[in-house]
Order: structure tokens, then sequence, then C-alpha cells
């Protein structure tokens, strides 16, 4: 049977009257959420799993609190994995409001990155201001109440306490996006600030004076967990005669730890056969080598620094000169050294692994430059950096200019070498871009183009970026192409990177340029496995059972 016609069941009037009833009383008795949509930065292919993610946005929306008597869900619970915050929140949002004020914007977006809905989606995020926590949505229950009316006016939004997995988080409100910058896989780098070019002077043997010009790996022998001891027999007795000294360098091979190398500190004086060399200690064997004495001619006995140098993240060069030049015509064997390095980044001496022979005079040694000089700019919250060399970036969590420790964490984004940087290597930053006013041009600009016409090029040079508006009207508009770039400077027209994006040709834009200030520094080393947590509590459980657990004598919580 029909119903009957003369009852409406609800009119769009009615309807509308409930629907504002309802959103006065979410103002009236809600409180202030910021809604966040979730942004898919990388997806899985076959199974269409997000990967990672982005949050960029923000919705102020008025939202009232279902479990009004607190939290529900669990609560803090204990696991395996330390202590777990399973808190849940429950709230209603009017439907309306988010149609009206929401999902215009989601439908802009592109849909790569947003999956386009109506309706809140489960991934978002709420961030409740009371209790300063971003929750994560789990259901969206939109038939509750059921169809009053015929029509449904509220989502409510059934939420879990947020749990991080290096999703960034970049609303440009503080309060929330520093909520997880202590939180997740974190890489920490300590960088150095300042660099010094070091120097030294070479000493020439005494003449006709032999000395151990190099030593010979026989057998790198196995089992060396520290690096043994390497003894040289004595020279014989006689003036301006000196004893030889060297040490063994460890490497480790395949998990096998044996000798690399025997570096030479001082060549000694007054040789006339090659002496014996003994390796002892270290906890391993085999190892055997061989010393070889000149007595021809004369080598380099020692080096003196005369400075140190500063800011040498990773070992430099150091080069004898010799053969080629007028000053060492003689040389038959140019000197091979290497620098032993600090760990605060300087030069403590320089060893031999070959004296050479034939100098007739101290050679120049030429120690090359640190990575960088002198670090500049500061790095900002969530800005990617990228290692000059490795090409890995990362999202900025924390930057400390008094200590040049900075924080990174989604190591790998954008790269196809996720392993991390290079001690040594430069890492670098768009800190901002300057935009100069005096410089401001109308021109025409087209469709897509890498090409901007009409304008007077006049103190426009390479390498500058662009900003742009309408002329009278003041706001800025999406003319040119995302951090566009001035490629070549030509005579009435300039060409960029990227391509203009805007969708109609405007004939009156205002382009200003501008330069980027770049901020970089030289990575002296890195941690690469950091993980921080305010509920990661394992460490302090484990050193409070220790206090009171005694495990030596037998099990304190019986026999099986």
């Amino acid at each position: 049977m029909a119903l009957n016609p003369f009852f409406l069941q609800g009119s769009q009037n009615e309807q509308n009257l409930v629907q504002d009833l309802i959103n006065e009383q979410l103002k009236i008795y809600g409180v202030e959420v910021t809604y966040i949509p979730r942004k898919y930065v990388r997806k899985q292919t076959v199974l269409k799993e997000v990967q990672s993610s982005v949050f960029d946005d923000n919705f102020l929306l008025e939202a009232y609190v279902d479990t009004y008597e607190g939290y529900s869900g669990q609560g803090d619970i204990m696991t395996k994995f330390g202590v777990s915050l399973k808190d849940e929140l429950t709230v209603t949002i009017s439907k309306e409001r988010f149609e009206d004020f929401i999902s215009p914007f989601l439908d802009a977006m592109d849909n790569d990155e947003v999956e386009v809905s109506t309706r809140p989606r489960e991934g978002d995020l709420v961030y409740f201001p009371l209790g300063q926590r971003l929750f994560e949505v789990k259901f969206v229950e939109h038939e509750n109440p059921f169809y009053q009316l015929g029509k449904n006016y509220v989502y409510q939004l059934k939420c879990e306490l947020f749990e991080y997995e290096d999703e960034v988080l970049d609303t440009d409100i503080e309060a929330i996006d520093t909520q997880l910058e202590d939180l997740g896989f974190i890489t920490t780098l300590n960088l150095i600030g300042t660099g010094a070019t070091a120097t030294a002077n070479a000493t020439l043997t005494p003449a006709n004076k032999g000395y151990v010009r190099q030593i010979f790996l026989n057998n790198d022998g196995s089992g060396y967990a520290v690096p043994p001891t390497v003894a040289i027999s004595t020279a014989p007795a006689g003036l301006g005669n000196q004893n030889a000294t060297a040490v063994a360098i460890t490497t480790s091979k395949a998990g096998i730890f044996s000798i690399d190398r025997i570096s030479i500190i001082n060549p000694g004086a007054g040789y006339t056969e090659a002496p014996t060399v003994t390796i002892t200690g270290g906890g391993g064997i085999g190892a055997a080598a061989t010393a070889f004495v000149e007595t021809s001619g004369r080598g380099i006995l020692s080096f003196t620094m005369t400075n140190n140098g500063v800011g040498y993240a990773k070992t430099p060069t150091v080069t004898v000169a010799g053969i080629g030049s007028d000053a060492y015509i003689g040389v038959s064997s140019i000197a091979v050294v290497e620098p032993v390095m600090s760990v605060n980044n300087t030069i403590n001496s320089i060893r031999f692994r070959n004296a050479g022979v034939g100098y007739t005079q101290p050679p120049t040694v030429t120690i090359s430059n640190p990575a960088i000089y002198t670090g500049v700019g500061n790095f900002e919250f969530n800005e990617i950096v990228v290692g000059q060399t490795s090409r890995a970036q990362g999202r900025v969590k924390e930057w400390d200019a008094d200590t040049r420790i900075i924080k990174i964490s989604n190591v790998g984004i954008g790269s196809t070498v996720p392993s991390g940087f290079i001690t040594g290597e430069i890492i670098e930053a768009t800190e901002s871009i300057v935009f100069n006013t005096v410089a401001t041009k109308a021109v025409t600009v087209g469709i897509s183009t890498t090409i901007i016409t009409g304008i007077n090029t006049a103190g426009i040079v390479v390498g500058q970026q662009l900003n742009e508006k309408y002329v009278g009207i003041g706001n800025t508009i999406p003319v040119i192409g995302s951090a566009s770039t001035v490629t070549a400077v030509y005579s009435g027209y300039i060409t960029i990177n990227p391509a203009s994006i805007n969708t109609v040709i405007c004939s009156s834009c205002q382009l200003s340029f501008g330069s980027t200030e770049f901020s970089n520094y030289s990575v002296k080393s890195y941690v690469h496995k950091d993980t921080y947590s305010e509920y990661d509590s394992n460490d302090e459980i484990e050193d409070l059972a220790d206090s009171f657990l005694d495990f030596t004598q037998s099990n304190p919580f019986g026999q099986v």
C-alpha cells in the first residue's frame, strides 16, 4: 500500500530547519576541532596500500564530544612492547558544514593525493585541543540518528589515538605540527659550522743514513679485535741514528678482523740492513711483515703540522711534491702518506706508507680543503634537506643552531638512495625566498609556457625565483609554477622552469624577482637509527626490573 500523499514525511523546509537547529547546537555546546585530511605521497600499486602520507591542510570545525565523561577505549595498557595508549574519542559534526566548508577544497585537490569524497574519510586526523591530542578517524557513522524526516544531518566520527608511522605533519599550526616533533624514526646529524685547511712541513732523513722506506705485509693474519703492536728492531748505534716506529691498521672482511696495512710513524735512520718486524697482541694470529731499507738516497723523516685544520668531516688527501718538478729532479719514488684524524675533525699527524727516495730538499706538502669553510643559514621545521653526495633526502624535525645538531625524519623521500647520508658530505636546504619588490614588472604570461614576454630584463639574472599577482588586486595567484626559476635571460623575455601553470592568459600580471638563500653545512657524524617516543617505556621498565629481579640463582617466577 502506498503512503498517504497528504503527509509529506518531511519536507525540504522541515529538513533545513532540523539542520539549522543542529548547526546551532554544535556552535553552542561543541568544541572547536581541527580536521586534517590525509594526502597520499606514495601508494602501493597492486594492493593500493598507502605507504606514506602527508597532512598539510587544516580546517577549523565545530564538533560535539559524545564521550563527555572521558576518553573511551581500553585506556593505558601494558604490552610486551611497553605502555600503549588506547584512548578513543567520538565526536559529531554537521553534515552540511562539512559538505559546504571542506568538501569543495578536497574536490579541487589532485585525485592522486586525496580520495575525493563528500563525507569524512577513515584515515583523516582530528586534533582535539582540550587534550592537545591527535586522533585518527577509524569509522564514519552517517546514519545516526536514522533518517529523521527522511534525511541524515550529522557525521559521527569514531576516532582512536593517532599512532605515528613517519607521516609528515605540516599544517602551519605550531600546536599541531610539534605533536610529532620527537616521534618516529629519526636520523641525527652533527654538522660542522666552520672549516680551515691544514698545512704541514716535511723534514728529510739524514744524509747517508739508511731508513725504513716501506713495510710490506706478507700475511694479514686473522682475529685481531684491536690493532696489534708492531715492533721494529733497533738501529745500529751511531750519531744521528734513530729507531723506526710503525703501527698496524686493522680492517674487517666478511666478519673476519685482519691487518689492512702497516703505517710508518718514523722511518728511522742508520739502518744498514732490513730490520726485523714483529707483530704481537691484538687477539689475532698469523700476521707477518717485512721492512725495506733505503740506503742510496734521502727520504722524508717526519712532518710538522703548522696548522691542524678545522672541519674535516672526512679524511683529506695529502700529497707530497716530487717527480715532474725541477726542484725534485732526483726523486725516483714519491712519498706516499696518510693523515691521522682526531675526533674533533682535525689532523693530528701524518704517517708514511712509503717514505720516498731521492729528495735533496724538503718537498712541498699539500692537504686538500675541508668540504666547506663556513656553514650558513638555518633549517626550518618540516623543510626538505638533501645530501649533495648521497642525494638522500629527509624532513627537518629539529635544528639547534648552537650545537649544529639537526634531527631528520622520512630519510629517503624523493630519493632512490634511502640508506642515508654520508659523513663529510654537504647537506643543503632552501631556507627562504627573498623577493626584490623594486624589480616588479607588468608582463603577459601565457598558459603552460616556459617563456615570459614583454618584460624589461634589466636586473634579472639566471637563478632568480619569481612571485606573482594581478596588478591592482594584490592577491597572489598561481601564474608561475611552484619555485619557478629563471633559466635564461634575453632582450624582452626570459625563460623559466617549471612552466607557468595558470589556466587563462594573464595580461596584467606583476612579477617580482628574487633570490633563494641556502642553508648548507658539512656532515661531521650521524646516528642513523634514533627512535623517540614519550610513550616508549621499555628501557625504564627493564632498568626497574633489574633492580629487584634476580635471575643469577634461579627463576624468580618459579621453576617449570
